[in-house]
């Protein structure tokens, strides 16, 4: 597998961060500066977003706090970070659900390529594609051959309609490979995971190794393969999706920061370097460990490159499996 344009960013982004440093945003922030989570309080996005803030009050002198604003699977709260000045007194961290949620509306409510400006991504977490224990399959293309039999008979499930992992599920089984599966959305993987073990639907789309994992020690889910370039510390007998062939199942989570568009270039350039910096210290990095993410830092011009890319790549998946969201 070529490295993916993120994980070449890491180098790349902390060396523009060591340069950026010294450019620094005349007497930034001036006012206190909210970074708005378009989620609840508790989920992985406001968790990493609340490792981020208080490093950036410290690093820049200023006050830098979480604001939640939650739902429409998000959008409220993004769609009022778009709204927001464009001076740097609004962040939003965001999730891939920045990407897809419009890709899935006719009339979304805001643009995720024009009404931002990207920073950095933040951080990146791998996800598996699991089975119920007792499916009788050892591996990716053991779990193809069985459901190509068996059209219609199985069921998999994901934290929600349009999420990433239903959009991968959908590109790596019914558009990739013509296989008959019933799709069985929850709010969330909490339910999802939990409907998995106990058998009522025999496959799970996405979660990270460090969820995924206990079950897979219980006996009660088998992990066939995690996404990331490398195997998960956590599952180390799982092969990566290369390793199961599979290079299109492509369902992990990721954590970028984003602006208003319309910011100043200046005001970006620092949020990047001290983003950087911050996701470089060893205590945030021991964090991110066990919460089973590695660091990113892109620069931003990389970083809306990739999100177009990633935008586009979505959107294709959407119009061709025909998904949409009133």
């Amino acid at each position: 597998m070529r490295p993916s344009p993120i994980a070449i960013a890491v180098g790349v982004g902390f060396a523009f961060a060591a340069i950026a440093s010294s450019v620094q945003a005349k007497d930034y922030p001036e006012k206190p500066v909210r970074i708005v989570v378009a989620y609840a309080p508790g989920g992985v996005t406001d968790v990493l977003a609340r490792v981020i803030a208080p490093k950036l009050s410290g690093a820049l002198g200023g006050r830098f706090y979480v604001e939640n604003l939650p739902g429409a699977g998000g959008d409220i709260g993004t769609a009022r970070a778009a709204a927001a000045p464009a001076d740097g007194t609004t962040i939003l961290f965001t999730s891939p659900d920045f990407l897809t949620s419009p890709a899935l509306k006719a009339k979304a409510q805001y643009d995720p390529i024009t009404s931002f400006a990207p920073v950095t991504l933040v951080a990146t977490s791998p996800g598996v594609i699991s089975i119920h224990a007792s499916l009788g399959v050892s591996s990716l293309q053991e779990l193809f051959t069985l459901l190509k039999a068996n059209p219609g008979k199985y069921s998999y499930a994901t934290p929600g309609y349009g999420t990433l992992p239903h959009l991968a599920a959908e590109r790596l089984l019914r558009l990739g490979r013509g296989l008959d599966v019933i799709h069985v959305p929850f709010q969330g993987f909490g339910p999802a995971i939990t409907s998995t073990v106990a058998g009522h639907t025999t496959i799970l789309a996405g979660g990270a190794p460090s969820i995924i994992a206990p079950h897979v020690k219980a006996g009660t889910l088998r992990a066939l393969a995690v996404t990331g370039n490398r195997r998960s510390p956590e599952l180390p007998d799982v092969p990566t999706k290369e390793e199961a062939c599979a290079a299109d199942w492509d369902a992990g989570f990721w954590g970028g920061v984003m602006v208003p568009a319309g910011t100043p270039r200046n005001i970006i350039d620092v949020l990047h370097s001290q983003i950087v910096q911050i996701m470089n210290e060893p205590d945030v990095r021991d964090r991110l460990r066990t919460l089973d993410f590695e660091p990113g830092g892109s620069p931003p011009d990389e970083f809306a490159a990739w999100l177009k890319a990633e935008y586009a790549k979505w959107g294709h998946v959407v119009r061709q499996a025909n998904l949409k969201v009133e």
